[in-house]
């Protein structure tokens, strides 16, 4: 029968392959089973010329006969020892002489010829697909993990059993030899021998025909045999194209080609590691280890800009080398955020690109509690949803899919298990073709790819070229070679929703500028913390009129030690009468403050820029209760009773208590202490020395360094500020308008170790200008 006759009834429709010339004899051994059809329509759309015969009705010397240049012996019912017929003989015979295949029953034949045992699994399957586990190499090569495949037994090669000249090629996950499961796949070490348990051949197995494909790539008796026919087809297939050059083009292995090679041989050796195999990545999943996502669409369409800004990290890449080698991937992606990227690109390629893993990991960490972050996208050459898996563990939102690397059934089948973890893919594009097959997938965020992966070369007009057919509530973004307003101001009209910077972005002086430059316009409800007024706390508080005076002064903390044993600590009904006061006073001289617009911006805020507002308030000021060392269940108990709006730490309690503790925590620290920095904890530092109230001056040399180290660093300093040093000292500190928010005062505004309510209004008269 004529491969143009036939029709693939899979879901995938592809066009029958050129004959094959080593597949020009392929036996086809039929052992009385309707799948036996479904095999060789496979084996023929893929190019070979088959013939099929029943077990029972051709000998052994009449198969030797007819020379042929394959065998391939097929699915069956019952016991390969009973009911195969000619099959196992075959298989004695032409292995080591010809390539041989053995699907489902063919397989178990494999496995008893060479003196194994087929036994019972425990479990009956018919029809059922389970996802399978392979070493990627022989019938599996380049073919990702987890394929779902089609199961139609009850009995199986056995591990206990195993052949010496055999090995496991593919399992299902789970039971003994290691994590190998019921055998799915056995090889031959020496002889080009292969077998299949599940049916590559059902619609309902996922890159069936290209397992089959890959068989009959195959040649010789040996695997030696093969590996030596593959390297003379690919001299053959080199010189071909060096004296055609007509061919050349065609036949050169293009960048992206050689970077998915790549990248195909580094998974798999990945794959082999304890911790990072795919079962060990799968039980992480399942315990929500994963951080929190955000909505990729979502993010992109909330923008201060005309266009939604998606901002790269790239070290280098194949066609520039080196942008900027000595980059630090989380300070970059701070900057990205704060100029108002919806969406931080972190490339992970390590090869061309120089970017790991963990500059994602990095970035995302760093943009820990962050209101309103950007989404983060794992760049990166996607063939296996095994990378998919790994991306959401390290923190991504969303990866990229790239239409011109993958079939359309692998595409698909990414897609929906992306979308399983609750990330929706960027799927790229490059040509008219490829967003036929991106809308037809049902993408809602499109990335156009002004750069031919093939060869590099940028044409900007590519993505207008193909915005035409693109349904209206889908997001488009141009990709590639983007450096200027110019670049972008004819994708505006053009109804593209984002641009996605990265070289340019790596190599601006300014981020923040770039990028207003690039998109026009400015974030009017961005928080600037220098216009904020100076926060004042009044700690060490014992007294409900000390307290009323304070807050009268203009304080805006009033803070209160319920540390037994310290001299300053309040005993319960003192702090109840203080709470009272603090909560009943209003204080009318307080401005208004601007921090709330902060939330309705359309830019991320850093963590420290947003928890600020915690401390301001427009009517009153706020009851701070200051612990040390006590036990959580103590902290929570007085937060209750004393009605405190704000619980500060002055211990080693652990930073995760901020989480667990119901309203924002002041938590204090040296300057060179670790966890100072750390998002999403502590809503403030507070600067001090270890004991407090003590008098002793922090090191402001010390503070000004580690202010200076991190751009979105808020504090409050304390330690030995008097009325008559509090100016200096903020000056002396301040690295950059903002940085230091508030500060405290104890011992300075005590006289004889007595509240002075002369000294509290002093000292807030100073810090405040009044």
């Amino acid at each position: 029968m004529a491969a143009t006759a036939l029709i693939d009834h899979s879901p995938h429709h592809p066009a029958p392959a050129a004959p094959l010339a080593n597949a020009s004899n392929l036996i086809l051994i039929d052992n009385y089973d309707s799948f036996t059809w479904n095999v060789y329509q496979y084996l023929v759309l893929e190019g070979a010329s088959v013939t099929v015969y029943r077990n029972d009705e051709i000998t052994l010397k009449d198969l030797i006969a007819l020379n042929p240049t394959q065998l391939v012996v097929s699915p069956g019912p019952g016991h390969p020892d009973n009911d195969a017929g000619i099959s196992t003989s075959a298989i004695e015979y032409f292995g080591g002489k010809i390539p041989v295949l053995g699907v489902c029953m063919g397989e178990q034949c494999i496995f008893a010829a060479f003196g194994g045992r087929v036994d019972v699994t425990g479990e009956i399957l018919h029809g059922k697909t389970s996802p399978l586990t392979h070493d990627g190499k022989g019938v599996y090569a380049g073919l990702p993990q987890d394929l779902p495949v089609t199961r139609y037994h009850s009995l199986a090669g056995t591990h206990a059993s195993l052949p010496e000249c055999l090995e496991v090629s593919s399992w299902i996950s789970g039971g003994p030899d290691g994590g190998k499961g019921i055998i799915m796949g056995v090889r031959h070490k020496d002889l080009l021998v292969e077998g299949v348990q599940f049916h590559p051949e059902s619609i309902l197995t996922a890159e069936g025909r290209i397992m089959l494909k890959n068989f009959l790539r195959m040649r010789g008796g040996t695997w030696t045999e093969n590996a030596k026919f593959q390297k003379e087809d690919a001299t053959d297939s080199k010189n071909t194209s060096e004296v055609n050059g007509a061919s050349q083009g065609n036949s050169k292995e293009s960048i992206l080609e050689k970077i998915y090679r790549h990248r195909k041989q580094s998974i798999a050796a990945q794959k082999e590691i304890p911790s990072q195999r795919p079962s060990d990545f799968q039980k992480l999943y399942d315990i929500d280890v994963a951080p929190p996502l955000v909505s990729f669409r979502e993010r992109l369409r909330k923008s201060p800009y005309s266009l939604s800004l998606l901002a790269e990290i790239k070290r280098a890449s194949p066609s520039k080398g080196p942008i900027a080698m000595s980059i630090c991937a989380p300070v970059q992606a701070r900057k990205y955020a704060m100029a108002g990227a919806s969406v931080i690109s972190v490339l992970t390629e390590p090869e061309w690109f120089k970017g790991s893993l963990d500059d994602l990991k990095a970035v995302r960490q760093s943009l820990e509690g962050m209101p309103n972050r950007p989404a983060v996208l794992r760049k990166e050459f996607i063939f296996d949803k095994y990378q998919i898996l790994e991306a959401r563990l390290a923190g991504a939102d969303t990866v990229l899919l790239i239409v011109k690397m993958l079939e359309k059934p692998l595409l698909e089948w990414l897609y929906k298990y992306s979308q399983e973890l609750g990330m929706e893919p960027l799927v790229e594009v490059n040509t008219l073709e490829e967003m036929e097959i991106a809308v037809a997938l049902g993408a809602q965020v499109i990335g156009v790819n002004n750069r031919d992966l093939t060869n590099f070369e940028v044409d900007l007009d590519t993505t207008s070229r193909l915005m035409n057919g693109v349904p209206k509530d889908t997001i488009v973004c141009a990709l590639s070679g983007i450096s200027g307003p110019k670049d972008v101001r004819a994708y505006q009209s053009h109804g593209v929703g984002g641009v996605l910077v990265g070289e340019a972005l790596m190599k601006a002086a300014n981020v923040t500028t770039f990028v207003s430059e690039l998109l026009g316009g400015t974030d009017s409800k961005s928080l600037d913390n220098s216009k904020h007024p100076m926060l004042v706390k009044i700690c060490g508080t014992r007294s409900p009129e000390a307290a009323k005076a304070a807050v009268e002064a203009g304080a805006d903390l009033i803070g209160m030690i319920l540390v037994e044993g310290r001299k300053r600590c309040v005993p319960t009904s003192t702090a109840l009468a203080i709470s009272r006061v603090v909560h009943q006073t209003s204080n009318s001289s307080m401005p208004d403050s601007k921090i709330d617009t902060m939330l309705q911006s359309s830019k991320a805020t850093d963590f420290f820029d947003h928890s600020t507002s915690s401390f301001a308030r427009k009517s009153r000021a706020l009851l701070v209760g200051v612990f040390q060392n006590q036990p959580l269940s103590y902290v929570l108990e007085q937060q209750r009773l004393l009605n405190l709006d704000i619980v500060q730490l002055h211990g080693s309690e652990p930073l995760e208590w901020a989480k667990l503790i119901p309203v924002p925590v002041l938590r204090r620290f040296g300057p060179n202490d670790a966890g100072l920095a750390t998002r999403g904890y502590h809503s403030m530092p507070l600067i001090d020395t270890v004991a407090g109230g003590t008098g002793q001056k922090v090191d402001i040399m010390s503070v000004t360094k580690r202010l200076g180290l991190d751009p979105g660093l808020r504090v409050i300093l304390a330690g030995g500020l008097t009325p008559d040093n509090v100016e200096s000292v903020i000056k002396a500190a301040q690295t950059r308008q903002g940085s230091v928010i508030g500060v405290d005062v104890s011992s300075g505004v005590e006289e004889d170790g007595i509240q002075s309510l002369d000294l509290i209004k002093s000292f807030i008269g100073r810090v405040k200008g009044q």
